[in-house]
């Protein structure tokens, strides 16, 4: 990974097609929340599967802690929606088949040259795309559990989330006076 992808810093916004074809922003992609992105090898490869047949099961509980998922692999647009229709997934899985990602991150997978797939990585975002952790994924065991991603987002909802306790000083007293600006979705 490329030496200043770390922690703390902003991780590019790169504008890839989606599996449908459609080209889309990271940034759009994630809006206010928090996101975890996958940087994967493919559909071809059976730890990705597997991570991301266990993404699939807690899904529902992402999207309704206001987060998002993203993947993005060097599979074709077509092998995009194969991929994400044969999990029955619900999120975008941009495609990286020029490889711009896997180049200008440097994680080549040099080795693999049949496929020309990327290290798989892991990426958990904070709103304005700041990273906030990375797994290396080479080895299956580098890949976070879902249990570690709900830490994670756990972590950041905390953070991020004036409402996370209503309990907080003055946010009943906000509320009562109609101010809904720190409580989630009435914030813009």
């Amino acid at each position: 990974m490329r030496a200043d992808i770390v922690p703390g810093a902003i991780f590019p916004d790169y504008e890839l097609p989606d599996h449908t074809g459609t080209k889309r922003k990271l940034s759009a992609l994630q809006g206010q929340d928090p996101m975890v992105l996958m940087l994967a090898r493919g559909g071809y490869c059976p730890n990705e599967h597997l991570q991301h047949t266990r993404l699939v099961e807690m899904e529902r509980e992402i999207r309704a802690g206001y987060c998002r998922l993203v993947t993005i692999s060097t599979d074709s647009v077509l092998q995009s929606l194969e991929w994400r229709t044969r999990l029955d997934a619900r999120w975008p899985f941009l495609s990286d088949e020029e490889r711009l990602v896997q180049r200008d991150l440097d994680i080549v997978e040099y080795t693999d040259p049949h496929h020309n797939a990327m290290i798989p990585h892991t990426v958990v975002l904070e709103p304005g795309l700041r990273i906030y952790k990375i797994y290396n994924g080479y080895w299956p065991f580098g890949r976070p559990s879902n249990e570690e991603l709900r830490q994670d987002l756990r972590a950041l909802s905390m953070r991020y989330r004036p409402d996370w306790d209503l309990a907080t000083p003055g946010l009943r007293e906000a509320w009562e006076r109609g101010d809904k600006s720190r409580f989630w979705p009435y914030r813009s």
